[in-house]
């Protein structure tokens, strides 16, 4: 992996978790769902890179799982947010709008060569 790769493979990392948690305040989801809408969003993962996300946004007690049973199949589990996850992501939403404003201001700063 060349160094830009590296780059943007730490801000792609870095905010992962961030999205999972947008995705699954909207409502409870399982593993797949989260997966598709990250692809959706052009945030790829696979599965071996969401699980172990999921273990440790569910051990700082972020999210949490129940076991539902399935119309199609084995029981799944599903994840929530906390009490402690909807303020975790007040305070990442508040963050990633002050970083966004930061970085769009650079870039405009940087099309306009000043």
């Amino acid at each position: 992996m060349d160094y830009l790769e590296n780059i943007q493979a730490q801000i792609r990392k870095g905010i992962l978790e961030f999205a999972i948690l947008l995705i699954i305040a909207k409502k409870e989801v399982y593993a797949q769902e989260i997966l598709k809408k990250l692809r959706e969003t052009q945030l790829l993962v696979v599965e071996g890179t969401l699980y172990p996300l999921l273990s440790r946004l569910k051990r700082h007690e972020l999210v949490e799982c129940v076991w539902k049973e399935s119309r199609t199949g084995p029981p799944r589990k599903y994840y929530k947010l906390t009490e402690k996850g909807r303020a975790a992501l007040t305070q990442l939403n508040t963050s990633w709008e002050e970083l966004s404003r930061s970085i769009t201001s650079l870039t405009h700063t940087h099309e306009k060569g000043n």
